[in-house]
């Protein structure tokens, strides 16, 4: 039997389950800071807890990437959504740092599993005569969510105190709703069986490890957002503000996407780059002082770098480089996205917990801005505007 047709309204079906699987993701980060002053714990155990995402994410991303063309996009959706679900349910049952470690760690398999399917489905649901609007609205739909789910968190926490509040259930409600839209979706590819190849190994070029460290640079300071933030701002109370900033920091860079594709794509990502030093500047200097205002505009303007002109410059920049490896290519992007989300952060919370808070937010700004004029510094052949990726991999992989 061959593939379903798909009707006009199964890629807003699909928009929806990302968008929910992606709001799940950074919900609980708004309690960090609350988990950890409940175990007596430091900032180093929390972000080695916040870094277990990553090691759900990379071994699915790179050894499972095939699995759709086995078993079908819609049960690898489904299967995505299980474990989004699980991760909240776990963090609501035991509200601790150890519990984190281990919720992140499926939510970053879920995460895998999803962005290893959800562009291919898109594009097969809208017709791969509409490759850019399918890969936009992936973008689109798991931008707004890594950033829903802890504003979401930080304005139940504005009415009440609480480590399991209304916005866990709303995710839960979420996810209940998105598995009766997918398990509507027709199956838009069939099945291959053990033929279809599970692991896809990442594709280096010279001109794809400079886009890769540009995004390391970037996701290095998102994580740090995400992951220290709440504990710079608890001393100050204003930690239930994290989510917003958090929010801030991922979402808002889609505004900045139109602007960043007129842009050939190592132009793109120098703008990033320029931009990235002295927004986190701005941001640490007001988290450090209790600055809200300080800390919501650094965090639009990093956003504007990261997933503005950077994530989007660099995706194209390397597929563009890779020639006919594009897949792998974007498999080694994630690669080192994914790196800078979790080895800097662990390293600036040890940093923390030793030296201050301050201490490790100046180092962390040091090396940021080292990494970055090193990056200027280097000369390469202007790459040509190209198309968006649009297999599996190539669309997104934010955290």
């Amino acid at each position: 039997m061959g593939p379903q047709q798909p009707s006009t309204r199964h890629p807003a079906w699909l928009a929806v389950a990302l968008c929910v699987m992606t709001t799940g993701v950074n919900l609980q980060a708004p309690l960090y800071a609350t988990y950890a002053q409940a175990d007596g714990v430091g900032v180093m155990a929390t972000t080695i807890a916040f870094s277990f995402y990553v090691a759900g994410v990379l071994p699915v991303l790179l050894g499972l990437g095939g699995l759709s063309d086995r078993i079908g996009r819609r049960r690898v959706m489904l299967l995505a959504l299980v474990f989004s679900a699980l991760g909240t349910l776990l963090m609501m049952a035991f509200p601790h740092v150890t519990t984190l470690a281990l919720a992140r760690f499926i939510l970053g398999t879920g995460t895998a599993l999803m962005s290893a399917t959800a562009t291919a489905y898109m594009l097969e649901l809208f017709g791969h005569a509409r490759a850019s609007r399918a890969a936009n609205w992936v973008t689109a739909s798991t931008s707004i969510g890594f950033g829903l789910g802890p504003v979401l968190t930080s304005l139940c926490l504005m009415m009440r105190e609480t480590v399991a509040p209304p916005s866990f259930w709303l995710h839960l409600a979420g996810v209940a709703a998105s598995a009766v839209l997918v398990w509507q979706l027709p199956e838009t590819a069939p099945r291959q069986g053990p033929k279809a190849p599970m692991l896809r190994l990442p594709y280096f070029t010279s001109d794809g490890l400079w886009f890769g460290a540009a995004i390391l640079l970037c996701w290095a300071t998102t994580g740090l957002v995400i992951s220290i933030l709440p504990s710079v701002l608890a001393p100050h109370g204003l930690s239930r503000y994290s989510g917003l900033a958090t929010m801030l920091a991922i979402s808002c860079g889609l505004l900045f996407q139109p602007t960043a594709r007129r842009q050939p794509p190592r132009q793109a990502v120098r703008i990033g780059l320029l931009v990235l030093v002295p927004a986190y500047a701005l941001l640490a200097w007001g988290a450090w002082s209790g600055m809200l205002v300080a800390v919501l505009l650094g965090a639009l303007a990093a956003s504007s770098a990261c997933y503005g002109f950077v994530y989007l410059g660099g995706l194209a920049g390397t597929a563009e480089a890779a020639g006919a490896e594009k897949t792998r290519a974007s498999a080694a992007y994630f690669l080192m996205a994914y790196v800078g989300f979790s080895v800097p952060v662990i390293f600036t919370g040890l940093v923390a917990d030793r030296y201050g808070t301050a201490t490790a937010l100046l180092a962390f700004g040091l090396v940021l801005t080292a990494g970055t004029l090193a990056l200027l510094g280097r000369r390469s052949p202007e790459l040509a505007i190209s198309e968006l990726p649009t297999r599996p991999a190539e669309a997104f992989g934010k955290q």
